[in-house]
């Protein structure tokens, strides 16, 4: 099993769902992979983080209205029973029920394994306690400090300015590899940039916005946006849910030194 078989694997195995056999091959591979150990228990923290963390909703005033309107059984009068109670519900037990009858099921949109890497690795950023282990006293304090964290030599000559100041680094884990992490701050917006080797990764195939010399792929999931290039031997991803022409302007920077 491999790095990114054993990932699709970890919340299964959490969840108990897992067969006999993959649940042995999958700790196996953990037995002797530190990065997805790291992996494993990065996303059972952010899973519960985001569960204490997270606003709960009462179901809104709207969910009966919806239910009238989508469900078309034989008999109304029993539909209509079983939508006022539905509305009566809590928003978790009524999303799930919704999910199970009024929609047909089918299979879930494949998306960028590297695009859904990024996304959680801002969020780990965001919900950590402490998500800078340096202090940005300037790029040139904070490129310093990787040296000997990661295996590689982080090119990033932007020092920040008064429209991205530069917050701090930290260390994090992108899929298989160690990355360095610089914030960034775009008004109330963090800007997470990752900077990891290149080699052996899924990229996108389509590469379609400029930065610097190259030209990136720019995405959006669960109401972020990421922003994926390469530049030699190195990958940068940067993310945020800021506008989207933000990501392309420090993109630029980050690219050409400002």
């Amino acid at each position: 099993m491999d790095h990114r078989e054993a990932r699709t694997h970890l919340v299964d195995r959490r969840r108990g769902t897992l067969d006999a056999a993959s649940r042995a091959a999958l700790e196996s591979h953990l037995a002797g992979c530190e990065a997805c150990r790291h992996e494993d228990a990065a996303d059972a923290e952010l899973s519960r983080l985001l569960e204490e963390r997270l606003p709960r909703r009462k179901a809104p005033a709207s969910l009966r209205r919806s239910l009238e309107a989508r469900w078309d059984p034989p008999k109304p009068r029993r539909a209509m029973r079983m939508a006022r109670g539905f509305a009566a519900m809590g928003a978790g037990a009524a999303l799930a029920v919704l999910v199970l009858f009024l929609f047909r099921p089918r299979p879930p949109p494949s998306e960028d394994p590297m695009l859904t890497e990024a996304v959680n690795d801002h969020l780990r950023v965001l919900y950590s306690d402490h998500p800078i282990e340096v202090q940005s006293g300037g790029i040139h304090q904070v490129k310093p400090w990787f040296e000997g964290r990661v295996d590689f030599a982080p090119v990033v000559p932007f020092a920040g300015d008064d429209d991205f100041p530069l917050q701090g680094g930290s260390i994090a884990y992108f899929l298989d590899r160690k990355a360095a992490t610089f914030v960034f701050k775009r008004r109330l917006h963090l800007i997470t940039l990752f900077v990891f080797r290149a080699d052996g990764l899924p990229w996108p195939a389509v590469a379609t916005v400029p930065v610097g010399d190259v030209r990136g792929t720019l995405e959006s999931s669960r109401g972020f946006h990421t922003l994926l290039w390469r530049k030699g031997d190195l990958g940068y991803a940067l993310v945020s849910d800021t506008d989207p022409k933000d990501l392309e302007t420090l993109a630029g920077k980050v690219a050409n030194g400002g």
